[in-house]
């Protein structure tokens, strides 16, 4: 195990069609892991993600079991080529069950259908085009807060991704988001633009989706974890089997504390992280949250390989 080393795993917005092809062509555990998956759906995710149509990959049912498929498929392959076991772990949003596998406490199976439930409970909450988010860039998270308060009139929107410094992302009802967004705009925002998302995550418009899902987190056999995972809801690291399932719940509703989640593991000496996932959206946001953190991906052949030889 590297004391200095924290795995990251990715949330929605990572997903994108052929993700992993190049490693799924040279590595059969990438292709092994997914037929995992797969098995446990009833549908080809391999496939879904390669091929499309590109449609369902971003509807949240599909693209949360695929992203996390594809999370832990590149976990394995870490470990299997050697790499070292990280001190922690941790995941943004949906990446959080990516990260509970990786240390132990959910198997692939369970995890796949728990995330498709997950999106399915979340997609029902909010139906189509009533629900938005944004993304808003270069103020400071109370400016924003003040923004969501003074735009309600009522209604839901709330902050609910802390990502970084100067980048926090709100949901709530379509009509207050886009008073917030221009709320957000006078009090000088660089950017404030709406997200192609279907689902407000992470604002109180998610309880009923929480409620719901409760029933889905209690029919797991959860075990504790083997690696300490830093939580969303708390930037904490888990205590007991208890407060980690009621803070899965309370994450549908509740804000994403990444800022402080990467601050968290900067805190106890993890400032090497791997992305652990398609894509390259935590890098991004990690270098800001905290000094001295540095972020490698394993996302390509290249990239996974000059990961192995940094923190080999």
């Amino acid at each position: 195990m590297s004391t200095s080393l924290a795995f990251v795993f990715p949330g929605q917005g990572s997903q994108s069609l052929g993700m992993l092809a190049e490693l799924g062509a040279q590595y059969p555990l990438i292709l092994d892991t997914f037929k995992e998956a797969s098995d446990a759906l009833g549908y080809d995710l391999w496939a879904l993600t390669q091929q499309g149509p590109e449609e369902q990959l971003n509807q949240t049912d599909k693209t949360q079991p695929a992203i996390l498929t594809a999370s832990v498929a590149l976990w394995r392959l870490w470990l299997a080529e050697g790499g070292a076991r990280p001190a922690f772990v941790a995941g943004h949003s949906l990446g959080e069950y990516s990260a509970l596998v990786a240390a132990g406490s959910l198997t692939l199976g369970e995890a796949v259908k728990l995330v498709e439930r997950r999106g399915q409970l979340m997609q029902d909450a909010v139906p189509a085009g009533q629900g938005g988010m944004a993304a808003i860039l270069g103020l400071d998270d109370a400016v924003v807060i003040e923004a969501c308060a003074e735009a309600a009139q009522g209604e839901v929107v709330s902050a609910v991704n802390f990502n970084s410094p100067g980048q926090v992302v709100i949901a709530g009802a379509k009509a207050a988001v886009e008073r917030a967004i221009e709320g957000c705009k006078a009090r000088g925002a660089k950017r404030a633009l709406p997200l192609p998302v279907s689902v407000p995550s992470h604002c109180e418009l998610m309880r009923p989706a929480a409620e719901r899902f409760a029933e889905s987190i209690a029919a797991i056999n959860w075990q504790a974890p083997q690696i300490p995972l830093v939580q969303n809801v708390s930037a904490a690291v888990v205590a007991d089997l208890d407060t980690l399932k009621r803070d899965l719940l309370e994450q549908l509703y509740k804000p994403v504390r990444w800022v402080e989640s990467v601050q968290t593991l900067a805190a106890n000496g993890a400032t090497e992280l791997v992305e652990c996932g398609p894509g390259k959206v935590l890098a991004g946001l990690n270098k800001r949250c905290a000094d001295g953190v540095s972020t490698s991906n394993l996302n390509t052949p290249d990239a996974f390989a000059a990961a192995r030889a940094a923190l080999a």
